[in-house]
């Protein structure tokens, strides 16, 4: 862990189409890995998180593969069928980048609660561990967004981890029934101010405070908005595109350093053998 600060990104994105595998990291996934400052000589960890979507075997497939490529040493964290890790203190405050990828949003909480999480992740975060993810691995840094947890129709979340104290909607641009909902939550003080993304663009956070730095995109066109309350206005609220700035295209693999063999994620600890 070698970020400088406490750094949040928070993104629509991750893996792309690759062009020898599958997938690959792209232009976010290699920013988050940018942030976090690894010391040339030793390959970035990233440690994958995928509790939203159920700790799927066939993604977790995908996520090694594409971190092979990149030259990333990369590992999971696995809940189901029960945890994989004896603790999760050293499997969280042993990576560079812990990188959460999307799904249920309100599943993913309930469980990081249950095994207390939340809290190893925050201590993380102050020790300069990059939390990174998108979708609801992007929503859940926050204090609260839009998801489809509960069924097709975008509902209201208001009890996100808040180390981010505002409000993220997301897929604005593929999703339209989620921007109304997000936009009406801020308008009735449901929700704080936010930020609304487009597929590829994701928000830099940094500090105790987690101050918004920026807003970057994988793609031409990606748009950020930063929604707030406005009482005044026949809308309720008001809406500020922000700057967005175009990342590079993702290289071959991370730079200065040889990819490194990686061996698969432990398999889950056996909590009731004596």
């Amino acid at each position: 862990m070698t970020a400088t600060e406490p750094t949040i990104l928070a993104t629509c994105g991750g893996l792309v189409g690759g062009e020898w595998d599958d997938s690959a990291y792209g232009p976010l996934l290699f920013e988050a890995v940018r942030l976090a400052r690894v010391p040339s000589g030793r390959p970035p960890r990233v440690l994958h998180v995928n509790t939203a979507g159920g700790d799927q075997r066939t993604v977790e497939g995908a996520e090694l593969a594409a971190a092979r490529t990149a030259g990333v040493e990369a590992s999971h964290l696995r809940f189901f069928p029960r945890r994989n890790v004896p603790s999760l203190r050293d499997a969280v405050l042993g990576a560079d980048v812990v990188w959460v990828s999307g799904g249920s949003v309100v599943n993913l909480l309930a469980v990081w609660r249950a095994h207390g999480l939340d809290e190893v992740l925050r201590e993380a975060w102050g020790a300069g561990v990059v939390l990174a993810g998108g979708s609801a691995g992007a929503l859940c840094w926050h204090t609260g967004g839009v998801t489809q947890s509960h069924g097709p129709q975008p509902s209201v979340l208001a009890d996100g981890l808040g180390f981010v104290s505002g409000s993220l909607g997301v897929h604005t641009d593929s999703d339209p029934d989620r921007s109304p909902v997000f936009r009406a939550a801020v308008a009735a003080g449901d929700l704080p101010a936010g930020i609304e993304l487009d597929e590829g663009v994701g928000v830099v956070h940094r500090g105790r405070s987690a101050t918004f730095v920026e807003a970057v995109t994988d793609h031409d066109g990606g748009g950020a908005v930063r929604i707030a309350r406005a009482p005044g206005d026949p809308a309720g609220i008001r809406a500020e595109p922000l700057p967005v700035r175009r990342l590079p295209d993702a290289p071959r693999s991370v730079p200065s350093w040889t990819p490194s063999a990686w061996t698969p994620s432990p398999e889950p600890v056996d909590e009731e053998a004596p």
